[in-house]
């Protein structure tokens, strides 16, 4: 392998840091326009990151190629690690500690949603757009962004980039050329947060709270500017547009993009997308019928809407909530737990292990099952009508595998703080899931405020790794990744 050039890298997180400042003064307008305290904190951040931006970029414009993947993967964590840097400075700001400045920005960077917030409703308008835009930008991903922007990235430097941050299985290329592709993905994700804003604006919500809602939603993040999140609202109207589009975000929006302005039917032959909107249904209706037996709520409608809000946000890791699932009892809270694992399609906003692995590892386990009666046997993996390639069957092995072990490895490492083991095994997994609500203190009604602060410096490695793929995360604390030959 060819040595790193580490002058690419720098260049591409000089330009990021540029789009992120871009992004910075859209708190800083509001800020200025609430007259808030924290205006003058806002410009400054912004200033900073925009001059420390452009220096990087400038000085190493001569740097105009990536060639290796390993540059590729190094600019994709570098990127988070930036912008986790970038967006603790507003937190930082209005004196919140390090810690949890640090966990809130990955936080909401992941679109994991999880706060250390216990008074949302207090907090300055700038902050709460600032939360919002974090998760809008990490929804789609700012790397995305980049691609789309830079037609130097055309070739294989913006197809190494695309291919780290567009996660899960099955990327589809909407045209020939790689910008072009990210370009009209970005144009989707910024049309239907659009329709979110005006859908959310005439019903209960001003205009400012639903162009934050719709942020969330579509990124599938989960901040709310309420404390009681969509609860707040008491409006069935604003549940289902909730549900609607977290649903909507947790599908492929390569597969949405075809579907709309090409095939209309793709939507309805893509595999994942039927195991993703039959087990979204499915579980909401048993729930509906647990919720109705038990006289949770006072008719079957709503039993199914506040069955179908929280199984939607769970499965796509949107995270919002109406009610407390735990209070719902220890069956529905196993199942959301495992709807955590699930999470939505590749290719969406959403976290989990992703919908597409779990189909094609439950038809791997079936063809192991025939073997066991006949081991002559040859039977591939086929998925949405093709044979899968052995070693695609294998990577997804081995990345269950990986998320499994990480998903202990943090429990036990939680366990280590002091928290209980409800509370290790529950948070684990919805950080490294980026889901958000947890179990215990850190439920659906509470935060992560009094979790430990060696607490929260591991979950929000949980997240980044989680929002990062596994893979792309570990495999730089590799001696292989660094041998230049």
């Amino acid at each position: 392998m060819k040595r790193i050039n580490f002058g690419i890298i720098f260049r591409i997180l000089g330009i990021l840091l540029c789009i992120g400042a871009a992004f910075l003064f859209l708190p800083t307008a509001m800020s200025f326009y609430y007259d808030e305290p924290e205006q003058w904190m806002f410009l400054l951040s912004a200033s900073a990151t925009l001059a420390i931006g452009a220096t990087l970029a400038i000085t190493l414009r001569h740097h105009r190629a990536i060639n290796d993947r390993r540059e590729g993967i190094l600019i994709g964590v570098g990127a988070w690690l930036t912008f986790a840097l970038v967006g603790l400075l507003p937190f930082l700001g209005i004196g919140t500690s390090v810690s949890d400045a640090v966990f809130e920005t990955i936080s909401g960077l992941t679109t994991t949603g999880a706060t250390i917030y216990e008074d949302i409703d207090s907090l300055p308008h700038g902050i709460l757009l600032w939360r919002s835009l974090l998760h809008w930008i990490g929804g789609i991903g700012i790397i995305v962004f980049t691609v789309a922007l830079l037609p130097m990235l055309n070739h294989r430097g913006g197809m190494l980039l695309f291919s780290n941050e567009v996660s899960g299985m099955g990327q589809e290329k909407l045209t020939p050329r790689i910008n072009q592709t990210a370009l009209r993905l970005w144009l989707c994700y910024f049309v239907l947060t659009i329709i979110i804003t005006l859908l959310l604006y005439a019903g209960p919500m001003d205009l400012f709270d639903a162009v934050n809602h719709a942020f969330s939603t579509i990124s599938t993040g989960g901040f709310s500017t309420r404390q009681a999140s969509i609860a707040y609202y008491n409006s069935p109207y604003i549940e289902y547009v909730v549900t609607l589009f977290s649903f909507v975000g947790g599908l492929n929006f390569a597969i949405l993009y075809n579907t709309i302005f090409h095939n209309h039917t793709r939507l309805f032959k893509a595999e994942q997308i039927r195991w993703y909107a039959g087990i979204t249904l499915m579980t909401s209706l048993v729930i509906t019928a647990g919720l109705f037996i038990r006289g949770e709520y006072a008719t079957i409608e709503e039993c199914f809407r506040k069955a179908l809000f929280q199984v939607t946000t769970i499965m796509t890791t949107t995270g919002y909530s109406t009610a407390d699932y735990i209070e719902w009892g220890t069956f529905f809270t196993l199942l959301l737990l495992l709807l955590m694992f699930f999470g939505g399609c590749g290719g969406s906003t959403s976290g989990g292990a992703k919908i597409d692995r779990m189909v094609i590892l439950a038809k791997h386990a079936r063809n192991e099952l025939y073997r066991v009666l006949h081991p002559n046997a040859i039977r591939p993996v086929i998925y949405n009508g093709k044979v899968l390639p052995q070693e695609i069957v294998s990577k997804v092995l081995s990345f269950t595998v990986f998320y499994v072990l990480t998903w202990v490895c943090g429990a036990v490492l939680l366990s280590i703080t002091g928290v209980t083991l409800g509370e290790a095994v529950g948070c684990a997994l919805t950080c490294l899931s980026n889901v958000g609500p947890g179990l215990g203190v850190a439920g659906p009604s509470g935060t992560f405020a009094p979790l430990p602060d060696i607490a929260k410096w591991i979950l929000s490695a949980m997240m980044l790794i989680g929002r990062l793929e596994i893979f792309t995360a570990l495999i730089i604390f590799t001696p292989m990744f660094w041998r230049n030959s």
